[in-house]
């Protein structure tokens, strides 16, 4: 597992890396649980102040392992919610959780958890010819858990487009759905997240999660109260630094 799933501290980052290009970066549910686990503790440390998730090789994530598919053993709704969504549902709640923001550097395909992976993620840089797709129906699986992921970061109808036509979408389509943050060119991808992320790790981390939660909260309250929110918010950090 230390393997396939790699955790290095570059000062006020946490990089994690999925090793498994042999295998389109898919993840087995234990890995989903493990990485989840990673992004929860980096989170957690107050020296670290940004969080990458990037992968190795053409593709940055095929989706998860059809190798550890509970769906395969009979199971009843309970127990497959247990088994199979759990560690799925896990994994946007250590990113949406995290005080910081996490950071995705999206290369080649990204499919199924691939994609919600990537649209989860608070900030997501795509290579100019990086495809998006949720091809569960195509197996008559809904996708709720994926569009989960997208419910708050893309436009619906994008998103059911995705879901029902089963085809790949490119990075401008991505962006303009609200998923995808920032395009660059292939050979500038890996250049252009490290800039972002040295861009973050220069800010205060009080600052960095203010943000983060006002983005997280804000959009669920109606325009005065989000109003209300934002000068608490911002008296409450300025008020710090008397």
């Amino acid at each position: 597992m230390e393997d396939i799933l790699q955790l290095d501290h570059d000062g006020a980052i946490a990089r994690i890396t999925i090793n498994r290009a042999d295998k389109g970066n898919m993840l087995t549910l234990d890995m989903l649980d493990n990485i989840s686990a990673l992004i929860i503790d980096a989170g957690l440390d107050p020296d670290i102040k940004a969080i990458s998730i990037s992968s190795t090789g053409d593709d940055f994530c095929l989706g998860r392992d059809p190798a550890s598919a509970p769906e395969n053993t009979p199971k009843n709704g309970i127990e497959m919610r247990e088994a199979l969504t759990a560690p799925i549902l896990g994994f946007y709640d250590a990113v949406r959780g995290a005080d910081i923001p996490v950071v995705a550097t999206v290369q080649g395909r990204a499919a199924g958890f691939g994609c919600a992976a990537a649209a989860v993620c608070d900030i997501t840089i795509a290579a100019a010819d990086a495809r998006f797709s949720l091809p569960e129906m195509k197996h008559d699986l809904p996708p709720t858990a994926a569009i989960s992921a997208h419910i708050d970061r893309s436009m619906p109808k994008s998103v059911a487009w995705m879901v029902y036509s089963t085809e790949e979408i490119d990075a401008q389509t991505a962006r303009a759905a609200g998923f995808v943050s920032h395009i660059v060119p292939a050979g500038e991808l890996y250049s252009k997240a490290d800039e972002i992320l040295a861009t973050l790790t220069s800010r205060n981390r009080t600052a960095l999660a203010t943000c983060k939660t006002y983005l997280a909260n804000a959009r669920l309250m109606e325009t005065p109260q989000a109003s209300d929110y934002a000068a608490n918010m911002l008296a409450l950090v300025m008020a710090s630094k008397g």
